[in-house]
């Protein structure tokens, strides 16, 4: 009999047999494989796989003024890129403009710096947005940011139902794992409904919610956990679109998305994304009574970094993403970003950004995975470790709706408490080793630091960025603005308006995004971080 103390385990703690053999467990999953494009999607969405269409290519960037960010864009889709991920500055983020004196040194620094929707009509100059993806991360303002390029699409005579890309906007998991918070949950899931909806009916190739367990994961969740999370979190987005009953879940569905971090127990993370993918179908399907099979499938995006890259022998990280990225395309994922190996220091070089893409494209195109779809497919380890996964999952997702469901159980500070307990355990694994980190805590080494060549804020940059700022609220129309803002502020005070036409309206006529996040703080008020000890 083994010894529990020394069971070999997964990250999320799932035991791991030494050997696996065929079982009665192999026929009695049969109803949940069939052929990969067939509900639940256990085995991937598509019947072609990646023979039809290989994944989006994303490295996400963004950095100072919209005019640095556009060449660097530029840049990558000369390079192969195929779709555009936006880092927005955390002015941009939490609703506060370039000129706020509160968030002066945070100009531009960890994103490009964005207050109206001429910052856009810069950032996407020479860039058709009708044949690429654009992917924005971005929660608390997600819905402004999503009607300026629903504004510039307009201006540029592009049909809406053409733009094709991802707002994250899943702000719930802001409140527990990252902060970028404004408003309190209850009216922030009422805008993202409305995005939901606005998506639905004007850009239907755009999705208007990438549920996000990345931060999660980042936050000190296990893999169980972050799915378990994101799923929940998916769960009360739906809700509350269905509960206001202008649109059935048929029309919906599709146009919701997910966004991961994929980390370094390779099988553990092909067995999460298969297990999400097969969870997620009967959730949409069972519970929410869809009817339309394509309705339940699971779409999701990855990166590969995050907290598992290191400032000790950085080249690894390179190593880590690869591997991350490999196990990412054996779960099936739609769209990747890869992370640069240098991103433990500073925002990554033209160099290193194009390093990580090509990781992407030497997976793709030279290694022969995308000849086949769902290789691992019928591996009994793998159908062994997916179906625990996925009943852990079922277990983590049915704690949170004893307790009334995610916003509730957010709101009660219970699930930051289950992150905190699982990252101290993490650390704790860390520490004494049981955790091995290359380069870390095993295998150091006494090379002198890396040189590397982090970018630095231009100061001229920013500069120009608050005068083009001041310049457009001298020029615009004030009476316009006014109305704008004061129709935006009636209708979010009663819940029968949809707010994305009169946001798409706001933007149009150079209303910034702090004069519209002020607004609906003036209504709906602040979020208050509850204590969690």
């Amino acid at each position: 009999m083994t010894d529990p103390a020394s069971a070999v385990t997964t990250e999320s703690g799932i035991p791991v047999e030494a050997v696996y053999r065929a079982s009665a467990a192999d026929a009695a999953r049969a109803d949940e494989l069939p052929d990969p494009g067939a509900f639940p999607f256990t085995r991937g969405n598509f019947a072609g796989g990646y023979r039809d269409r290989v994944w989006t290519f994303r490295q996400y960037s963004g950095f100072g003024t919209p005019e640095e960010s556009n060449q660097r864009y530029r840049t990558l889709l000369a390079q192969g890129g195929t779709g555009l991920s936006v880092a927005l500055d955390l002015p941009t983020q939490i609703g506060y403009d370039s000129d706020d004196e509160e968030v002066a040194e945070e100009v531009g620094r960890v994103g490009v710096a964005i207050d109206t929707l001429a910052d856009f009509e810069i950032l996407f100059d020479s860039i058709p947005l009708d044949s690429i993806s654009t992917s924005f991360t971005i929660n608390g303002t997600a819905a402004i940011l999503l009607a300026m390029y629903a504004a510039l699409a307009d201006r540029r005579g592009i049909p809406r139902e053409k733009l094709r890309g991802t707002i994250q906007n899943d702000i719930l998991k802001e409140y527990v794992a990252r902060g970028t918070w404004i408003w309190p949950p209850r009216p922030s899931v009422r805008l993202i409904a409305d995005t939901v909806e606005f998506c639905a009916s004007d850009c239907p190739k755009f999705n208007a919610l990438s549920v996000a367990g990345a931060h999660f994961r980042d936050a000190g969740a296990n893999a169980a956990q972050e799915m378990a999370f994101t799923l929940a979190d998916g769960i009360a987005y739906v809700e509350e679109v269905v509960r206001r009953g202008r649109i059935p879940i048929d029309q919906f569905a599709r146009v919701i998305s997910f966004f991961f971090y994929t980390h370094n127990d390779f099988f553990e993370e092909v067995a999460k994304y298969r297990a999400g993918r097969r969870r997620w179908a009967h959730i949409v399907r069972d519970r929410f009574g869809a009817e339309d099979d394509r309705s339940a499938m699971f779409r999701f995006g990855v990166v590969c970094g995050g907290s598992t890259l290191h400032a000790q022998q950085p080249l690894n990280n390179a190593v880590r993403v690869a591997y991350q990225a490999l196990a990412s395309v054996l779960g099936g994922v739609q769209s990747m970003f890869t992370a640069a190996w240098d991103e433990p220091f500073a925002l990554p070089t033209e160099e290193t950004t194009t390093f990580a893409l090509r990781t992407q494209q030497i997976l793709a195109y030279e290694t022969g995975v995308t000849r086949t779809v769902d290789p691992l497919g019928g591996s009994w380890f793998v159908e062994s470790l997916t179906d625990a996964m996925d009943e852990k999952i079922q277990t983590i997702m049915a704690d949170i709706e004893g307790r009334g469901g995610m916003v509730a159980a957010i709101e009660a500070g219970y699930v930051q408490s289950l992150i905190a307990e699982e990252s101290h355990h993490q650390y704790l694994e860390m520490a004494d080793g049981r955790r091995i980190a290359v380069g870390v805590n095993r295998f150091q080494t006494e090379e002198p630091a890396a040189d590397v060549a982090g970018y630095e804020l231009d100061e001229a940059g920013r500069e120009r960025q608050l005068q083009r700022l001041a310049q457009i609220k001298r020029d615009r129309d004030g009476a316009e603005v006014e109305k704008a803002l004061a129709d935006l502020s009636r209708a979010a005070a009663t819940d029968d308006v949809n707010l994305m036409p009169l946001l798409v309206r706001a933007v149009s006529i150079y209303c910034t995004v702090g004069e519209i996040v002020n607004t609906l703080k003036d209504v709906w008020g602040e979020f208050q971080e509850p204590k969690v000890i």
